[in-house]
């Protein structure tokens, strides 16, 4: 079995390393699969809670691997686009962990992602213009976080941005030292797998189907998804260990 995106589940919480260090984490056909089948199980695994998403050694991910792209078996198995898809319809967070530098469809899925979190050292770009190629992440999700026009200069010049700038527009969360990425990651995650798992998950999808609808559709929409919630059994255990003072044990049920 293949070792280029290593998988495991420790407390709830999916831990998905893109592991090609050599090759700065550059996303060929088999990691593109291997991708593809940690975010399904992240999806349909009732252990799982939550993920964290990063990449082993200097780099989260410097996107395709262009040499892999000139083979003739470069478009099989799932495409990039399926990649962010899935990614859109796991109802579960997911954490980027960007320890490096994050390029083109490294961006993509750390973009895809809900929470991100980044290395000082970590740098951002979309340089398919320079190759003489086009890209996904870039119109289909850099342009719905940052105003176009800022996406376009990115995209135009194939510029790259550091990690303060990547804050300063909200590109990610928090900008933390090189050793603090993953720790910080995992207090997270941790609070997230201590909350109740419905609770998130419509939490999560009304925000994401709400954000296509109209103001009245939105709030609707919202609330079904809470009603749901309220006749699960979680939300009785909830209030019941709130009145009893002690730790809800939630069920995901």
């Amino acid at each position: 079995m293949s070792d280029e995106v290593l998988y495991e589940i420790k407390a709830g919480i999916a831990y998905i390393t893109l592991n090609r260090p050599e090759k700065l984490n550059a996303i060929d056909p088999e990691m593109r699969q291997l991708l593809w089948d940690a975010f399904q199980d992240v999806k349909n695994n009732p252990e799982v809670r939550c993920a964290i998403v990063t990449g082993n050694g200097r780099a989260f991910s410097t996107g395709h691997d262009l040499v892999a792209m000139a083979n003739a078996r470069a478009n099989e198995g799932p495409s990039t686009g399926d990649l962010y898809v899935v990614q859109s319809n796991i109802w579960k967070p997911i954490i980027a962990a960007i320890n490096g530098i994050c390029l083109a469809q490294g961006c993509g899925i750390a973009l895809g992602s809900d929470i991100r979190i980044a290395s000082t050292q970590a740098q951002f770009g979309w340089p398919q213009a320079k190759r003489g190629i086009s890209s996904v992440s870039g119109p289909a999700l850099l342009s719905q976080v940052v105003p176009r026009n800022i996406a376009f200069e990115f995209l135009f010049t194939g510029d790259f941005v550091d990690a303060q700038r990547a804050l300063e527009l909200l590109l990610v969360n928090h900008v933390v030292p090189p050793e603090q990425v993953m720790p910080l990651a995992e207090e997270i995650a941790g609070k997230i797998a201590a909350n109740a798992p419905l609770s998130i998950a419509a939490i999560k999808e009304a925000s994401i189907k709400g954000s296509e609808m109209g103001l009245e559709d939105r709030v609707a929409y919202a609330q079904k998804k809470r009603d749901e919630v309220l006749a699960t059994e979680d939300a009785q255990e909830g209030v019941r260990a709130f009145a009893e003072k002690r730790a809800p044990v939630w069920q995901g049920r």
